[in-house]
């Protein structure tokens, strides 16, 4: 079992910029991937980012070069560094874990709000 605790949610104006940061708790000796995903109202949740390794990163195109994500794999924590927000980056934020199996794990989800 894991466990995950998310942070860092809140309201911004566009060009903004909001950090978010999860940690991984329990059996957590094999993740192989930490990262982020998004759902907006009415839409289906997709990938933001994701870290197959601790320099490995896989982005959505619509956060390229404005979003960044990190990860400590010695403290199981993985962070995004969100910046130049625009209203559609609007949704619930959800940190994911994938253990070998492959087994995944969702946070409890954290609401990024970008509005004038």
């Amino acid at each position: 079992q894991v466990w995950i605790v998310e942070s860092g949610g809140g309201s911004v104006q566009p060009g903004g910029s909001l950090r978010l940061s999860c940690a991984a708790s329990g059996r957590t000796f094999d993740i192989t991937s930490m990262g982020w995903y998004r759902q907006a109202p009415g839409r289906q949740r997709e990938l933001v980012a994701i870290l197959t390794s601790d320099t490995l990163a896989n982005y959505t195109d619509s956060v390229k070069g404005r979003f960044t994500i990190s990860r400590d794999s010695a403290e199981n924590t993985v962070n995004l560094h969100m910046t130049s927000l625009e209203p559609e980056d609007t949704a619930v934020y959800y940190c994911y874990v994938l253990k070998v199996g492959p087994i995944g794990y969702w946070g409890q989800g954290t609401q990024v709000t970008v509005s004038s």
